[in-house]
C-alpha cells in the first residue's frame, strides 16, 4: 500500500503495486501531476496515479473530495488546469474523440437520454465508435448489443422507452450501453446509483466477470466502502482532491483511514464471506454504549 499524509503533497505520488492476484501491472491509463477544477476552484490538486492494467480499481472518499472530477479528467471530459491524463503514452486531451472512444468507455454520474429513445436504440449508441464511413452496422454490432442487454438483465426492456423506466432500470440500461462499446478500459461513476442492494451486487458481479473473462480494465467510483473493498483489486482513497492511500483493500481499509478520510469512527473486521475488510460504523449510540471501545 502507498499512504500519504493528507497535509503533505509530494511532487509525484508513488505508482501503485500490482493487484493482489498479480493481474494489475501498471499501464495504459494514468494521471501525471493532474490538477482539475471549475472556474477558479481547484478540485483535484497535482494528483499522480497509475491505473493497474487488467484490474478493478475503485476510487473512494467523502462527498466532494474530487472522485468524480478525477474520473472526468481521466475520461477526457474535463480539461486539466495543470498536468495531464495519459492514455497509451499520449496526452488524452490531444487524442481524437473517436480514437479515445474505441479504447475507453465511460458511464458518467448524470447521463441524459434523448426524449423518446428506446432501450435497444440507446444501448446501440455504444457501438458508434466502431462504425463510420467505411464500416456500417453489422451482425457483430447486433451481438454486442444483445450481449450487453443480457448481461444487465434488460433484454425484456429492449423495446420500451427509456423515459418510462424506473431509476434502477434506467441505470442498468446506461451500463448496458457502456458494455456494448466493448472497450479495453471502462470508467464508471457511481454505477450502483438508484439500484437496490440485490441489483448493486448483481451489477458488480457483471463487472467482475467482464474483468475476469475479457481482461477489461475497470475504474469506478463507489460510495459503499464495503462493496468497494469486496470488488476492488486496487483501492484508491482521496481526501480534499489529493491521494491519501492506494493498494489492495486489505492494506488500505483501516480504522485510521476511515477516520481520516470519512471522519467516521468505525471498527474494521474481516468480511466473513469474502475475507475483505468490513467496516462497522460506530454511531453516537454505539459509542455511548461501549465507551471503552473509543
Amino acid at each position: 500500500m502507498s499512504v500519504m499524509n493528507s497535509d503533505t503533497r509530494p511532487d509525484v505520488d508513488p505508482a501503485p503495486a500490482g493487484a493482489p492476484d498479480g493481474r494489475g501491472a501498471p499501464g495504459r491509463l494514468s494521471a501525471e501531476s493532474l490538477s482539475l477544477g471549475y472556474g477558479e476552484r481547484t478540485v483535484v490538486d497535482e494528483l499522480s496515479l497509475v491505473i493497474p492494467d487488467g484490474a478493478i480499481t475503485v476510487i473512494v472518499g467523502a462527498n466532494a473530495c474530487g472522485k468524480s472530477t478525477l474520473l472526468r479528467g481521466l475520461a477526457r471530459l474535463l480539461k486539466p488546469t495543470a498536468g495531464r491524463a495519459v492514455l497509451d503514452g499520449r496526452a488524452i486531451h490531444q487524442m481524437p474523440t473517436k480514437e479515445v472512444a474505441r479504447i475507453l468507455g465511460l458511464l458518467p454520474q448524470t447521463a441524459v437520454a434523448p426524449e423518446g429513445v428506446t432501450v435497444v436504440d440507446l444501448v446501440a449508441r455504444g457501438r458508434h465508435p466502431h462504425t463510420g464511413l467505411w464500416r456500417r452496422w453489422s451482425d457483430e454490432d447486433d451481438r454486442a448489443v444483445a450481449e450487453a442487454l443480457r448481461l444487465t438483465g434488460t433484454l425484456d426492456l429492449a423495446q420500451r422507452n427509456v423515459d418510462e423506466l424506473s431509476g434502477g432500470q434506467r441505470q442498468r440500461v446506461w451500463v448496458a450501453m457502456a458494455l456494448a462499446q466493448q472497450t479495453d478500459l471502462l470508467l464508471l461513476d457511481e454505477p450502483t446509483t438508484f439500484l437496490d442492494l440485490a441489483h448493486q451486487v448483481e451489477l458488480l458481479d457483471v463487472l467482475a466477470d467482464l474483468n475476469a473473462n475479457r481482461g477489461t480494465t475497470i475504474v469506478m467510483v463507489l460510495h459503499e466502502l464495503n462493496l468497494a473493498a469486496r470488488y476492488a483489486d486496487h483501492l484508491v482513497a482521496m481526501k480534499d482532491g489529493r491521494l491519501v492511500a492506494q493498494g489492495p483493500p486489505g492494506e488500505v481499509v483501516t480504522e485510521e483511514l476511515v477516520r481520516d478520510v470519512f471522519g467516521l469512527e468505525a471498527r474494521v473486521i474481516p468480511d466473513p464471506v469474502s475475507g475483505t475488510p468490513l467496516v462497522l460504523p460506530l454511531g453516537r449510540r454505539a459509542r455511548a454504549a461501549h465507551p471503552q471501545e473509543d
